[in-house]
């Protein structure tokens, strides 16, 4: 045996398993890696409680462990796989996804698969993780037979693709001339004349992207295509309330419009908010050079996610501070391993930068009859966003640490910091006017859009400094926007797109 003399912090590492049941892992549990870039904490801390009795010699005796608090913290970059998951544990929610499921076979011409549910004629599939490449990519829907199959051109023969294959609706293809934009109501309408749009899976607050990137597949005009706000929906017409450039009456003939889908993640209500709690692994390294094999470890057990800030600075990459509150802390000798389960293999996915992958970021006065209002800055040198579940554990006699966690209002708020051009924004702080922010990210064609419906403002001060430009920071408080809209009863919606084309970058 030969005992290291130090571990080096490259030879950790940082994982995730979903809880079964608050401290209980399912019987396989699945881990999942995580790309920490730095720690603020993680494990716990015991309080301590000395005797301290009146005595002739002045001296303690030795107190006793009364507390434990666990706490786990790290920074790491957003990309458009790392965090993906892990974000339903802070939206308190999962996922409200599109057509999906994992076919059992190929033929030349069809995905055999189980569930069609989502899946209609002209629906864009992306599908990836299959063994030939001919059956990967972006798909158009042929005919759809219930419970079967989705015909689709130009595949191989596969009996038997791997195990992690996926098809995903991710869109929709009208029939040529089908979708329509009318412009002459409050706000702009996609219009169709055959297709249910019901159909398509969207909700109210969820954003879309018009246009694909043949001429065939986009309006003639550009201001009708690009990222879009749903307000409502119907069989036939969809309505927007945001959109970067006022939108403009076009018929779409001959045209094949495309129409891009996300899955999206929102603060819910009733039945469907869902608290999810997790443990946090990190490994420490092998103790005994002569078993590199036995890594020792340490655990966050009943780990429910407290606190998430997305971090938009100046000529750098997007990135997220992180932190959970648990019950309890464990740790594990090399010789006894690490937990059981299954290991995920890290998805590569590159950073998205600041300065050209960030493309949209708009801030303006809620207009209830214009879906591209004038925004209330032009451009921005930073800003974050804090989603606060305000979670603490509940304490009793005869336990250490916690037995259960209380969660409180889901709270989002955020700064920013933007160039000053005029003094709307500071009018928009004396008026206490609603006011709604949204922001969009996209690279190697996939994306998210981040949108909070309703925000006031404070602060709202210029910063004048010598040889530089007027700055104007702003922090923004969040709330349900149910208030301005029915449809909209949240607070926070992100829109995850895993396919978009590249006119959207």
């Amino acid at each position: 045996m030969a005992q290291v003399n130090k571990i080096d912090s490259n030879a950790t590492g940082l994982s995730y398993a979903e809880e079964q049941s608050l401290k209980v892992l399912p019987g396989t549990p699945v881990w999942f890696p995580l790309e920490p870039n730095s720690y603020t904490d993680f494990g716990g801390e015991l309080s301590m409680v000395a005797r301290n009795a009146i005595n002739a010699n002045r001296q303690r005796k030795k107190g006793v462990t009364t507390d434990l608090d666990a706490t786990g913290g790290f920074n790491s970059d957003f990309t458009q796989t790392n965090l993906q998951n892990l974000m339903q544990g802070f939206f308190f929610a999962d996922f409200r996804q599109k057509g999906n499921g994992s076919p059992s076979g190929v033929t030349s011409t069809v995905y055999s698969i189980a569930s069609t549910t989502g899946f209609f004629q002209g629906s864009l599939i992306l599908a990836t993780g299959f063994g030939v490449a001919a059956n990967n990519g972006l798909k158009v829907a042929g005919v759809v037979t219930a419970s079967t199959s989705v015909a689709v051109t130009g595949l191989s023969a596969e009996a038997s693709p791997p195990a992690g294959r996926r098809l995903s609706v991710v869109g929709f293809q009208a029939a040529s001339g089908d979708f329509q934009i009318n412009a002459t109501g409050d706000f702009a309408t996609l219009t169709s004349t055959t297709k249910n749009l019901t159909e398509l899976g969207v909700i109210p607050g969820e954003w879309v992207f018009i246009g694909g990137d043949l001429a065939a597949e986009q309006f003639a005009t550009a201001a009708n295509n690009g990222f879009k706000r749903v307000r409502s929906v119907a069989a036939n017409a969809i309505v927007f309330d945001k959109s970067d450039q006022a939108m403009v009456t076009d018929t779409g003939t001959g045209k094949t419009i495309r129409i891009f889908l996300p899955r999206v993640l929102k603060n819910e209500l009733g039945s469907l908010i869902k608290r999810r709690s997790y443990q946090l692994e990190r490994t420490l390294g092998a103790p005994d050079d002569a078993q590199p094999t036995q890594i020792q470890s340490e655990y966050l057990v009943g780990a429910v996610p407290s606190e998430f800030t997305l971090n938009i600075p100046t000529a750098d990459k997007v990135n997220a501070d992180i932190s959970f509150v648990a019950l309890d802390y464990e740790t594990r000798t090399g010789a006894t391993g690490v937990k059981a389960g299954t290991r995920q293999a890290l998805v590569e996915s590159e950073a998205f930068n600041t300065s050209s992958d960030v493309t949209r970021l708009n801030m303006s006065i809620i207009s209830p009859t214009n879906e591209a209002p004038t925004p209330l800055f032009g451009f921005v040198t930073e800003m974050s966003i804090t989603i606060n579940n305000n979670v603490s554990p509940a304490k009793a006699v005869g336990v250490l640490g916690g037995f259960d966690m209380t969660v409180g209002t889901f709270q989002v708020s955020g700064n920013v910091t933007a160039y000053f051009s005029n003094v709307a924004a500071m009018d928009a702080v004396r008026t206490n006017a609603d006011v709604s922010i949204d922001f969009a990210a996209v690279k190697d064609n996939a994306g998210w859009v981040f949108d909070l419906p309703l925000i006031s403002l404070g602060d709202g001060r210029a910063t004048i400094e010598q040889d530089q430009a007027i700055t104007l920071p702003v922090a923004m408080e969040a709330a349900s926007a149910v208030a301005i809209n029915a449809n909209l009863d949240y607070t926070a919606m992100m829109c995850f797109f895993d396919y978009l084309p590249s006119a959207a970058g």
